[in-house]
């Protein structure tokens, strides 16, 4: 994982569980990742082929062009990605882990950024887990987007994370969201420790991506080409 707001939401998720495998979704608490609130989400995946959105933070919506409760999380990404999203979510649920993903998302005319998704499984009302509380990161110049919202998604990555030992705190952390963003539903909750996480990643086969937009095309087949594999964290 590269943005430390990955490693606060995992370290957060792991201080909720108090020995169980997963935390329950009733726990959250949003005064314990309000710096980084309206940059997360809730998504069900009761259906794993058929993820939706339950809740989604404020600069999410934005930077998506619409809102995106009640929408589904594979909408904009290509077919061969959604096939190995449905793949890992399963994984993640079964071995009860979070997963980070490395994607590149494009705007319909083709601005290209770096984004960082980390999903991590959640319980509903002490049922077994059949959710995710995740959150999405630019990790590139956003401006390259000129304003525009993300249209296409394609996976370029996946690590399944595991803690370690605590990770120093970070002293620049973005300001928290203005009063009215973020997710109201949640409860609060205690700041959550900070964690090293250690990965193992695999790469998706390249595959062609089916964009009607020829620019959109050109650009991630000219990024498939010189696309290094993420770092190990």
């Amino acid at each position: 994982m590269k943005h430390k707001n990955s490693h606060l939401l995992v370290g957060y998720w792991s201080r909720l569980r108090k020995g169980r495998a997963v935390p329950d979704q009733t726990d959250i608490d949003p005064r314990a990742i309000k710096r980084m609130l309206s940059q997360v989400f809730i998504l069900d995946v009761e259906n794993p082929g058929r993820p939706i959105y339950r809740l989604a933070g404020t600069s999410l919506c934005e930077r998506f062009g619409f809102e995106l409760r009640g929408t589904g999380f594979l909408a904009h990404w290509d077919a061969q990605s959604s096939l190995a999203l449905t793949s890992l979510m399963r994984q993640a649920i079964k071995l009860n882990q979070p997963v980070c993903l490395s994607s590149i998302g494009s705007a319909a005319d083709g601005g290209l950024v770096e984004l960082e998704t980390v999903l991590c499984p959640v319980s509903f009302n002490g049922g077994e887990p059949t959710r995710f509380i995740g959150l999405i990161q630019i990790l590139s110049d956003q401006t390259l987007l000129a304003g525009r919202p993300i249209a296409f998604q394609r996976l370029a990555g996946s690590q399944l994370v595991q803690e370690d030992e605590p990770l120093p705190s970070y002293d620049n952390l973005p300001p928290p969201p203005p009063p009215g963003s973020g997710l109201h539903t949640l409860r609060q909750h205690p700041r959550a420790p900070h964690l090293r996480l250690v990965v193992s990643q695999t790469r998706p086969a390249a595959a062609t991506v089916h964009f009607a937009d020829q620019s959109a095309r050109e650009l991630f087949k000219t990024l498939d080409a010189g696309f290094a594999k993420p770092e190990t964290v």
